[in-house]
């Protein structure tokens, strides 16, 4: 990523907030209703002000990046799962078909019953351990959107601090689309600092 130049001219770096809070403005208005009200001309202005350097888009960029990473990673744990517990099944099915190709005619009524209560043990297993898997992935992201909260507050951009709160949750998602919006527009026209 590109290294952004300091504003160290008052006049440049008024101009470039008014730039900066004229955009976000605008792109307030793709937001629903009930987001656009909480988003005041002060919140915008204080993140138009914390954006002049360029400094947040590669922080949330770098944030970003991690966690494309770390869904990656999740997924392709999932999937593991998933294949591991489809070869279980397979095994348990072929071991079944061998059993009764060798069982005498007056065991096969109590071998069928045992490999019920077999194949209810393996979906029983399977069906835990996905859950297992899926609760660890949900911790995981959850604990994701608390590093990036924390970051994000750190570094100053408003509207950022440690929340669970599905609402505040959605209001920062909105600020970082808009972030990534404005990122994205002024990329395509030169416009970054």
């Amino acid at each position: 990523m590109e290294k952004f130049c300091s504003y160290a001219d008052p006049a440049k770096q008024q101009e470039r907030h008014y730039f900066l809070l004229s955009e976000l403005q605008a792109l307030v208005k793709d937001l629903p209703s009930s987001f656009q009200q909480r988003l005041s001309y002060t919140t915008l202005s204080d993140l138009a002000q914390a954006l002049i350097d360029g400094t947040v888009y590669e922080i949330v960029q770098g944030l970003l990046d991690i966690q494309h990473l770390t869904e990656k990673n999740l997924y392709n744990q999932r999937q593991k799962l998933h294949s591991e517990h489809r070869v279980l099944k397979q095994d348990l099915m072929r071991k079944h078909k061998l059993a009764v190709q060798n069982c005498k005619s007056h065991n096969l009524a109590v071998l069928k019953t045992n490999q019920r209560a077999e194949t209810e043990a393996l979906e029983q297993r399977i069906k835990d351990e996905q859950r297992m898997m899926d609760e660890k992935i949900i911790a995981e992201m959850d604990q994701k959107v608390l590093d990036q909260q924390n970051t994000l507050e750190k570094a100053g951009v408003p509207g950022f601090y440690i929340t669970t709160n599905p609402q505040e949750v959605t209001m920062q998602m909105n600020l970082l689309e808009l972030i990534l919006k404005l990122q994205q527009k002024e990329s395509q026209s030169g416009t970054l600092p």
